[in-house]
């Protein structure tokens, strides 16, 4: 079971932005007349694209959502991911070790890839294979498995022989509806009490809470074979 490649979701396990977010969604969604605190928003919403958090809210609350809350939110981001935005501690150096093949597959769009990555060494690391669900394939993003299902194409490997990185219960039911194997990552600034539960009750076979701990756990999983 040695793995062929390596996929990484990017928001909250690469770069800290899930954080951001959910401090933008939750000011915004209050404002609407829904409130909630970031915490909740980390804990409910992680690894849905904004669009659905807003057809989910309204849904739930019965409360009308402007479509002008998705052109302020993505105004907000902007800034805060200029000026607010880190890498994640240990995540250049240990991927920048990896010997295995490695992409990433993420729910945001290529031009916020791509602005957030190039904050570091990580955009050169990863080039060029990022892959955003919303514009690849069936352009369904995450929990849908099509951006992983498309990433394992892109290296013509079986899914079964994968692993992603994912900090989100969402992102882990999309890798295991791809037939992938997973790692729950919780070193975000996001993170919150019961998260690695929460990865692991929807279906990361272990949960990490740093980098450096990373090469250790895809080696043991080399040999360490679960049905999937």
């Amino acid at each position: 079971m040695e793995p062929q490649l390596i996929i990484f979701d990017c928001d909250g396990v690469l770069v800290d932005s899930e954080v951001l977010a959910a401090q933008v969604e939750s000011e915004l969604l209050t404002q609407s007349g829904y409130p909630i605190e970031p915490e909740d928003i980390a804990e409910r919403f992680a690894g849905l694209t904004w669009t659905d958090i807003l057809l989910q809210v309204e849904k739930e609350s019965g409360i009308p959502i402007s479509a002008s809350l998705i052109e302020e939110s993505a105004r907000q981001m902007d800034h805060k991911l200029r000026d607010e935005l880190n890498v994640i501690e240990g995540a250049e150096q240990v991927i920048a070790a990896l010997t295995y093949p490695k992409c990433i597959a993420s729910n945001s769009i290529s031009s916020s890839l791509k602005m957030m990555l190039e904050q570091s060494t990580l955009y050169d690391l990863f080039a060029p294979h990022i892959f955003s669900a919303r514009e690849v394939g069936a352009q369904k993003p995450k929990p849908a498995p099509d951006v992983y299902l498309f990433a394992a194409k892109q290296f013509d490997v079986d899914p079964a022989r994968c692993i992603v990185i994912e900090d989100s219960s969402h992102g882990v039911h999309a890798a295991r509806a791809a037939g992938m194997r997973v790692i729950g990552f919780t070193g975000g600034a996001h993170t919150y009490p019961g998260h690695a539960d929460k990865l692991t009750d929807a279906g990361a076979e272990t949960v990490i809470s740093r980098h450096r701990d990373l090469p250790a756990v895809i080696e043991a999983m080399s040999v360490w074979s679960e049905a999937v």
